[in-house]
């Protein structure tokens, strides 16, 4: 299982982090006591796996903190059963005392209103000091717009598997609509119809004889070429962003010819590429074959 625990000073961007947790799949809870830990831990085991990655935010809120995280932290690093990682959230006085003051939050040090703002977050960040040496990453977002602490936790956090992309081609026909789910649609009515083909007219996109009427023509083999290296530009942009999911869709004017077998081989050829490729022909099994 793999746990991490999100902590560090207040106003530095922990609330915000447990957002991007979200979007990786994790099951979040925020402002969990240390003694609670084993607990949180005990529950997401028994789910038998459909709760694998876990996350916590674990601070200065908590009474006892300072205490009971460091010994708790030292136990669970002995077990086998969980990969914890630590990540300490830290920031300026100067970009603290700004955010403090942006949102009227007040800072959980000290109700006395003799003491400043900037007086409570300097002894916060004499007393995490500990904390802060026991993390096994310290990430300042002090100049950190929303994306760019998200780009980070994604760095940090996502396996090589998980960063791979997932492709799906989806084929279809302009006559049954544009499928929804849609990121990027091309438009594949330019090439030459096997409809018209008497031979090819009751046979579809899987089938060969399509494909290489399709491909028989320089304008389809100009395409895919062009296709493939315009994907291949755009997809390490795509999981920069931390996209996990991408949608083209293909289509054709009865979904059954041109955009299956594009589809088709588009697959292979990203296959080869090493993507991790599904392909869905969603208009397939409609039987009014229109022209």
């Amino acid at each position: 299982m793999n746990f991490v625990i999100i902590t560090g000073l207040s106003g530095a961007g922990k609330t915000k982090t447990v957002g991007v947790m979200e979007d990786l799949g994790y099951y979040c809870i925020d402002n969990l006591p240390p003694t609670l830990i084993n607990d949180f831990i005990k529950i997401a085991q028994s789910t038998d796996g459909k709760i694998n990655k876990i996350c916590a935010v674990i601070d200065i809120r908590s009474k006892d903190f300072l205490q009971q995280f460091p010994e708790i932290v030292k136990e669970l690093k002995k077990r086998e059963d969980i990969n914890l990682k630590i990540i300490f959230l830290e920031a300026s006085v100067e970009a603290l005392v700004k955010r403090f003051s942006e949102t009227r939050r007040k800072h959980p040090f000290d109700e006395s209103t003799s003491v400043t703002l900037e007086e409570k977050i300097k002894e916060e960040i004499n007393c995490l000091t500990p904390i802060k040496e026991i993390a096994d990453i310290v990430v300042d977002t002090t100049h950190f717009k929303v994306q760019d602490l998200k780009r980070k936790i994604i760095e940090i956090l996502t396996l090589p598997e998980e960063k791979a992309l997932h492709i799906t081609i989806i084929t279809f026909g302009y006559k049954y609509g544009v499928p929804i789910q849609s990121d990027i649609v091309i438009d594949v009515r330019f090439i030459p119809n096997p409809f018209y083909e008497e031979e090819l007219t009751f046979k579809s996109g899987l089938d060969k004889e399509v494909q290489d009427f399709v491909l028989s023509f320089e304008e389809t083999r100009e395409f895919l070429k062009k296709l493939i290296d315009f994907l291949l530009f755009l997809i390490p942009y795509y999981i920069k962003e931390g996209k996990s999911y991408l949608t083209i869709s293909l289509g054709c004017t009865g979904g059954h010819h041109r955009s299956v077998a594009i589809g088709e081989i588009l697959s292979e050829k990203l296959k080869e590429k090493g993507f991790n490729v599904s392909v869905v022909h969603k208009d397939l099994q409609n039987e009014d074959r229109t022209k």
